[in-house]
């Protein structure tokens, strides 16, 4: 039987809109179940332990479990794509950091890009590194460190922990920046790096505050700056970079949520405002500063600031990568 014209229109207006519809009430009763954060690293590491911290939180917002799933391998890019495939309904979440979510883009061919596949949530923390040296450096302060460097080109020598890792790149920084010649040694992790440091095998580092601090702090290993424009609050006797005389040289291997591609807004609202009552929480704030972790201001931690920070991180360290000619295939 056809059907007249006007009973016709309003039956296909009402189909158009279901989608929409469909949509708002998915946003509305979101989340149903648990979410899952997505870790691109080993267990126990320090973004494991950060989403750890964060995921626990933000349970209690969601009113839902945040699921931890630790998905390894290629640098972080196994578990970056994963999300940026999953569907955007907000149940799949990436927490990274500025290698996986930045400098990833640079050495690796990715399969997804790292802007326009994935939708920012919320940035989580700023990582600061320290630069330390052996105590066989002779040098009490940067500016003397530079003068030695500079009397001594290519015989000094920087310790680091992975092509394309936050050390290695802060190494060609500080090259590029301060006009001295460094031998960079790379080193298979963190640890075997300590142990020349420590006996003087190697002159310098750029490292995470939560592994070289402590060596600082006894008197093993000497504390130069620290790579932010505020001084650390568990370390307030380290100068800024910008105090030190090496002003700008701001490096931090942050943290911060995406979700994937197409997940509405009103989903995204609801994640942010979980992550952000997480890093209000005394309790957090306080393991992640135990961490060496820095808390974003509050105007900060939005959608909006990460996209910028991320892309702004983006057109500061592929330059600079490209010029160098990292490339990992």
């Amino acid at each position: 039987m056809k059907l007249p014209r006007r009973q016709f229109l309003r039956l296909a207006a009402g189909a158009a809109a279901l989608p929409a519809v469909s949509r708002m009430a998915v946003a509305q009763t979101y989340p149903a179940r648990p979410v899952t954060m997505v870790v691109p690293f080993p267990a126990g590491g320090p973004t494991d332990t950060i989403a750890r911290i964060v995921g626990e939180r933000m349970r209690v917002s969601l009113g839902q479990p945040v699921v931890i799933e630790n998905v390894a391998g290629a640098g972080g890019n196994i578990a970056v794509g994963r999300v940026a495939r999953a569907a955007g309904d907000g149940y799949t979440l990436s927490i990274g950091h500025w290698g996986s979510h930045v400098v990833n883009g640079a050495i690796y061919t990715l399969p997804y890009d790292l802007l326009t596949d994935l939708e920012p949530v919320a940035l989580v923390s700023d990582g600061p590194q320290l630069i330390v040296a052996s105590k066989s450096v002779p040098a009490k302060n940067i500016k003397e460190l530079i003068a030695w460097l500079k009397a001594n080109p290519g015989k000094a020598m920087v310790g680091t922990t992975g092509v394309g890792g936050a050390s290695h790149l802060a190494g060609i920084l500080f090259q590029n920046t301060t006009g001295t010649d460094i031998q960079i040694v790379p080193y298979r992790g963190a640890a075997p790096r300590m142990q020349d440091m420590l006996s003087g095998q190697i002159h310098l580092a750029f490292d995470q505050a939560a592994s070289s601090l402590p060596q600082v702090q006894a008197g093993s290993l000497q504390g130069y700056a620290v790579t932010s424009k505020t001084r650390l609050a568990i370390a307030p006797d380290i100068p800024t970079v910008d105090e030190a005389g090496l002003p700008g040289f701001y490096i931090s291997v942050w943290h911060g949520l995406w979700t994937s591609k197409g997940t509405p807004k009103d989903i995204i609202h609801k994640l942010n405002a979980a992550a952000v009552d997480a890093l209000a929480d005394p309790a957090v704030r306080q393991r992640l500063a135990a961490l060496g972790q820095e808390l974003p201001a509050r105007e900060r931690q939005t959608p909006e600031a990460l996209r910028a920070y991320q892309k702004a991180e983006i057109d500061k360290w592929w330059p600079i990568i490209k010029a160098a000619g990292i490339k990992v295939e």
